[in-house]
């Protein structure tokens, strides 16, 4: 089993950054890749990024791809994601997920998922 806490959300205005941590525990963290996905009420949850167990391969959906960063620091057994360039449309209950099987970076599949962390943007 793996257990992931995220942290860091929150009510930010359109445009600004913000940046989100999960911690994990339980398991080997180099040995999981690690993802973030989103969901919104009466949505389907959407995957956003990924990162190898390296940190040297990532993942963006299209729609944060140049505005979202997904990094990885082995060594706290924590992964980040970057937001920058907010936009309303990016609130949403962010979720931290791990797999240690192997498949496609873009794959939305995962086997251990956090409690969620909510990101609200103002306009």
């Amino acid at each position: 089993q793996v257990q992931l806490v995220e942290s860091g959300g929150g009510l930010v205005q359109a445009w600004g950054p913000l940046r989100l941590s999960c911690a994990a525990s339980g398991r080997p963290f180099n040995t999981h890749t690690m993802g973030w996905s989103r969901q919104t009420p009466g949505k389907e949850r959407e995957f956003v990024a990924a990162i190898r167990r390296s940190g040297g391969n990532t993942y963006y959906v299209d729609s944060v791809e140049g505005r979202y960063a997904i990094t990885r620091d082995n060594a706290k057994s924590t992964v980040y994601l970057q937001l920058n360039s907010l936009k309303p449309e990016d609130s949403a209950m962010y979720y931290c997920a791990a797999r240690e099987r192997v498949a496609l970076i873009r794959s939305g599949e995962y086997d251990f998922w956090g409690q969620g962390t909510q990101v609200t943007v103002s306009s």
